[in-house]
C-alpha cells in the first residue's frame, strides 16, 4: 500500500467526513447555496496563492534536482492551471481576480495555509508533503467520486476541474513523491508522526469545508 493509503487508512473515519462532506454531497445534488459557494470560491483563490508558496518552499527544502524539478511541477500546476481555471471559474459566478484579491482571510483559510507552511518550515520535504496530501488527493478523490453528477448541475464545471486528467495527473506524481519521500527522509519510524499530521491537515479541510456552508 502507498504511503498515502496508509495514511487515509489510519484515519479513515476523518478522511470520510472530509470527502464525504455535507458540502460536497451539496455540491453533488446541485442544492449547494450560491452564498455558500461564492464564499468558498473567493477563499480557495486566497488558499491557493498559499499553496503555490508551499510548493516554493519545497523547492527551497528539497535535496535533489529530482525533487526540485517535483516541486516545481507542482507550482506551476497551481499557477498555471488550477489557478488559470480558477479565475476563468470564479468570472461566470460573477467574482473577478481583484475582487478575490482583496478578500480578507477567513480564519479557516489562515489555519489550513499557516498549518502547511509551518510545518514545511519546521520540518523537511516529506513533513511539507504529507501536510499538503490531503487538499491535494482529496480533490481529486472527490472530484471522481462525483463525476456522474456534472450533467445539469450548476456546479458540474467545478467538478470537471478535479476529474480531469491533468489534476489526476498531478495527483498521481503525489503519490508516487510521498512514496519516494518515505524511503529517502527517515521510513518507518515516521510513520506515527506523519499520521497524526495528515490527520490534522484532514480536520482543516473539513473546517473549510464548513465554512463554506456556515455563510449565510
Amino acid at each position: 500500500m502507498s504511503l498515502f493509503g496508509r495514511l487515509k487508512s489510519e484515519n479513515q473515519a476523518d478522511w470520510d467526513a472530509y470527502i464525504k462532506h455535507d458540502f460536497v454531497a451539496q455540491l453533488a445534488d446541485g442544492s449547494l447555496a450560491k452564498a455558500s459557494f461564492k464564499h468558498y470560491l473567493g477563499q480557495d483563490y486566497l488558499f491557493l496563492i498559499h499553496f503555490a508558496r508551499a510548493f516554493a518552499l519545497a523547492a527551497y527544502k528539497a535535496e535533489s534536482l529530482v525533487d526540485i524539478r517535483q516541486a516545481a511541477g507542482g507550482l506551476v500546476a497551481i499557477v498555471d492551471l488550477e489557478m488559470d481555471l480558477h479565475v476563468k471559474f470564479c468570472a461566470d459566478w460573477g467574482l473577478s481576480e481583484a475582487d478575490m484579491e482583496a478578500l480578507p482571510e477567513a480564519p479557516e483559510t489562515m489555519a489550513y495555509t499557516r498549518y502547511v507552511l509551518e510545518k514545511g518550515l519546521s520540518g523537511d520535504l516529506l513533513d511539507l508533503h504529507v501536510a499538503l496530501a490531503p487538499c491535494i488527493i482529496g480533490y481529486a478523490e472527490i472530484g471522481a467520486a462525483l463525476q456522474d453528477n456534472i450533467t445539469g448541475n450548476p456546479y458540474g464545471a467545478w467538478i470537471e476541474m478535479y476529474v480531469s486528467e491533468d489534476y489526476q495527473a498531478v495527483v498521481n506524481a503525489e503519490i508516487e513523491q510521498l512514496d519516494s519521500l518515505l524511503v529517502s527522509r527517515g521510513g518507518e519510524g515516521r510513520f506515527d508522526a506523519l499520521a497524526k499530521n495528515f490527520n490534522q491537515a484532514t480536520r482543516l479541510e473539513i473546517a473549510f469545508w464548513q465554512m463554506g456552508l456556515d455563510v449565510k
